[in-house]
């Protein structure tokens, strides 16, 4: 299958009813500011654009919102608790991203869509959410190309420090996304 735009990206999603169940069931937390990221979104258009027909497998789905008035991580074990209630099968990882910034050691992000900016490969820095009319939205800070083109590089906060750099380069080592992903290039 050919991926061009967001809009196939969008539409790829909207046909995938897993994906969508784990949307609707984010989506019914009402937490604000939220949205399913990084390998949740990244797999699937790899998955796709190299012709899998097979799921792969993720260590977790990753689900984060902005909440700067409850910043207390047993908030986040309790929302997992919730989800897992809803999809048991789901590997459910819940972060607000308002406290995020103490467990990386940076700035404050300023939104979940900040925080996704700063994630540290550009073709992962992708978040899904609903809005109130169901219809999927594709938050993409850094743009789709690198996703489209399967280019593993950093986000520009991950190539501004050369610890940072360091940091995305033992994730990629570690990660060994050319080896699920043999069309990947990594920069």
């Amino acid at each position: 299958m050919l991926l061009s735009s967001r809009e196939d990206i969008v539409r790829l999603i909207r046909a995938d009813e897993w994906m969508m169940d784990i949307l609707r069931a984010s989506q019914s937390l009402n937490l604000p500011d939220w949205w399913v990221c990084a390998g949740f979104v990244r797999s699937k258009v790899w998955d796709t654009l190299h012709g899998f027909t097979e799921r792969t497998p993720l260590s977790d789905v990753d689900l984060i919102y902005y909440d700067a008035f409850n910043t207390d991580e047993a908030a986040e074990k309790q929302l997992e608790m919730q989800l897992k209630q809803m999809l048991p099968y789901v590997p459910w990882s819940v972060k607000n991203q308002a406290r995020m910034h103490l467990v990386n050691n940076i700035p404050p992000y300023l939104s979940s869509v900040d925080a996704i900016s700063k994630f540290p490969e550009t073709a992962t820095a992708l978040g899904l959410k609903l809005d109130d009319q169901g219809h999927i939205v594709l938050a993409a800070p850094c743009g789709i190309d690198d996703v489209l083109q399967m280019i593993i590089k950093p986000t520009p906060f991950f190539s501004a420090s050369s610890d940072r750099r360091a940091i995305y380069e033992k994730r990629i080592f570690q990660k060994k996304l050319k080896d699920k992903w043999n069309q990947v290039t990594v920069v």
